[in-house]
């Protein structure tokens, strides 16, 4: 696809800096309504309604409040999906700004609202460029990022959304207050993490504090196995190799003078390496028992294989970081090896097809926005919203011209 007509030596070409305000807008609109996974109804509304508005085919109801937007050129040619996820997080927003959740412990404290926009601002100008587009492009306005019952992009990938017509590829990014303003973080490759998650209970023998020789201790026994899990990513793993082990939470007993009877423990997995599939919940559920074993208690272990890792192909990574080195102008520019050991649901859309997720920067100190994600402060800087849809419309533009 060529516009000529829009093409300017500003990074940002104007008719994407004219509608600045207008994304801006639509952002906070969604950021002052935030609903938790597959409970999106009101956003998945709002994103309907501005996509019949400008005229773009789409159906609703996928994977419970899941939107699909087809925009057809008047060339034949490839089809490039583009992914966004539009659901929020439970936390009570601390930010005194106009556009403050409304809705009492909800918040968008991921960039999600950020998401949304960049890619309803990504439909709006290619429906009015469609004349000359040279390919489909395809926006998947996805629920449930955040891990709700296992997140909304697995059950869109069953519904079809990659099929009629078949996407070739797909980009998607992530407003990333961990970088500046004017950066782009893209690598080919493992981007993000696979995500696991365990909950296990120590079931024990209660009893008198002052007789501990009648009782198993539930809360000593899950305290060696919270000690003796940092020994799988020290000692079991090999150091060439990224993983992490962390116990989150840990609940037992109520009284003084009482030695519980069961002790609660929940932590999570990350790793890059898809080789590790297994060897986690294996030594885990190993190391459990054998230390229950030895104190003479029991446990119950549910583990959850969450997402796997977020791959990228390398061919459209390098599309990406060409299109990035062109809008990105501060001295950080593109940051090649930018790496997380946070997890995406993006992952599973990259199983499927060739496709690139990629990091925005979004932070500025300086206008206090650096709050890390999910911290109830968390804001971003929202001049990264038309950048991020310049970015969108270049990496489509070079990949209909492949």
């Amino acid at each position: 696809m060529v516009i000529a007509s829009q093409r300017s030596t500003s990074p940002i070409r104007p008719s994407i800096q004219a509608l600045q305000p207008q994304i801006v807008q639509w952002r906070r609109s969604l950021h002052q309504k935030p609903e938790l996974g597959f409970c999106e109804q009101l956003t998945a509304n709002f994103v309907s309604e501005k996509l019949t508005q400008w005229g773009i085919p789409h159906q609703g109801g996928i994977a419970h409040t899941g939107i699909v937007a087809v925009i057809e050129g008047d060339r034949p040619g490839p089809v490039l999906a583009i992914r966004a996820d539009m659901d929020a997080l439970p936390i009570q927003e601390m930010n005194q700004v106009p556009y403050r959740s409304q809705h009492d412990g909800v918040m968008h404290a991921c960039g999600h609202d950020g998401h949304t926009a960049i890619a309803l601002g990504t439909a709006y100008y290619l429906q009015q460029h469609r004349q000359d587009l040279a390919g489909t492009v395809k926006l998947i306005f996805q629920p449930a990022e955040e891990g709700v019952d296992g997140g909304g992009a697995k059950p869109m990938v069953a519904a079809g959304v990659l099929d009629a017509p078949q996407v070739n590829g797909i980009i998607g990014l992530h407003l990333w207050n961990n970088l500046p303003l004017g950066t782009v973080g893209v690598r080919s490759g493992p981007l993000m993490a696979a995500v696991e998650l365990f909950d296990c209970i120590i079931h024990g023998k209660g009893g008198h504090g002052a007789i501990p020789h009648q009782t198993v201790d539930s809360i000593v026994v899950a305290s060696q196995v919270v000690t003796a899990l940092q020994a799988i990513v020290a000692r079991n793993l090999n150091p060439l190799h990224a993983g992490v082990v962390t116990v989150g939470s840990f609940h037992a007993g109520q009284a003084h003078n009482v030695i519980a009877d069961s002790a609660a423990i929940k932590g999570t997995v990350r790793y890059f390496d898809d080789a590790l599939d297994g060897f986690f919940q294996q030594r885990i559920e190993q190391t459990i028992a054998g230390i229950c074993q030895s104190y003479g208690a029991t446990y119950t272990l549910d583990y959850t294989q969450l997402y796997p890792a977020t791959v990228n192909n390398a061919t459209m990574a390098d599309l990406v970081r060409a299109v990035a080195e062109t809008v990105v102008e501060t001295p950080a520019g593109v940051v090649p090896n930018c790496q997380t050991m946070g997890g995406e649901d993006m992952s599973f859309f990259l199983q499927q097809v060739p496709g690139c997720y990629f990091f925005l920067g979004s932070a500025n100190p300086d206008r206090g926005l650096n709050y890390p994600h999910h911290h109830p402060r968390f804001d971003f800087d929202e001049s990264a919203l038309s950048m991020g849809v310049e970015i969108f419309i270049r990496c489509t533009e070079r990949f209909m011209d492949q």
